[in-house]
């Protein structure tokens, strides 16, 4: 990997390193990404199609656009993206989890730029991007924003950034770590800390001082009778994913 200054957690990469061959079992210790990414596809989708006026009905609408899936596990976005059209870099600071996303992208057809590396990496590097996927990894650095900061300078002038993270309140404690990790079971216990979840206040405030215009947010909720996913522009209080702008 690349050498940089870095705000990655090694803790917190040993933890999602361990599970990487389970990466795309939908029934397995990703089951909660599974379930939750067609309402993440949906919202990244129409934020990328509006921000730059692309028809979602035309066979490859992200065509021309370069993409980076920041913290890309196995895949599970730079795959439906790359099919879209966009040109996608994904990035993990896991290294097991590259060749798992690689295989599976060399099964499923796609041209993907896999790469173990970091974002301050990338920045240092001079890499930039259009849209830049941030989806539950700011919980899980060691410093929210130093990191934002380098996403931001990963981001072309009118650049487009959707990150989303985990609310921090009693009712997401009891969702994200008991519910999920000790009574459903879809997760190892201690994948999150509850500590360095992120309010959505805290986020637009680190997005701002990052360099960052804050255009949108929404929740991701969970119904646990219909079993299902959806947004709202209303509750976020424990899910929740924003859309911020490069100035």
């Amino acid at each position: 990997m690349t050498t940089a200054e870095t705000t990655v957690d090694p803790s917190e990469v040993a933890k999602f390193e361990a599970m990487a061959a389970e990466w795309w079992d939908a029934t397995g210790k990703f089951k909660p990404l599974h379930m939750m990414n067609p309402v993440r596809l949906d919202y990244i989708t129409s934020q990328i199609a509006a921000e730059f006026g692309r028809d979602l009905s035309d066979n490859k609408p992200f065509a021309g656009l370069r993409l980076l899936d920041i913290g890309c596990g196995g895949g599970l976005l730079s795959e439906p993206m790359a099919r879209l059209g966009a040109t996608v870099v994904g990035a993990d600071a896991a290294a097991g989890n590259i060749p798992v996303a690689q295989v599976h992208a060399e099964q499923s057809g796609l041209d993907i730029d896999y790469r173990h590396t970091t974002a301050e990496a990338m920045a240092a590097a001079g890499e930039k991007f259009d849209v830049v996927l941030n989806m539950e990894v700011v919980e899980h650095v060691s410093d929210p924003l130093s990191y934002l900061t380098a996403c931001h300078q990963l981001l072309k002038p009118g650049g487009l950034m959707v990150a989303s993270t985990i609310n921090r309140n009693p009712k997401s404690y009891m969702v994200a770590i008991i519910g999920a990790e000790h009574v459903m079971r879809w997760l190892p216990k201690g994948t999150h800390e509850w500590k360095k979840f992120i309010t959505p206040d805290e986020l637009g405030d680190l997005i701002t001082r990052a360099g960052l215009r804050l255009v949108d947010k929404k929740g991701f909720v969970f119904n646990p009778v219909l079993w299902s996913w959806s947004i709202s522009s209303r509750d976020l209080s424990v899910n929740y994913v924003t859309t911020s702008v490069a100035n």
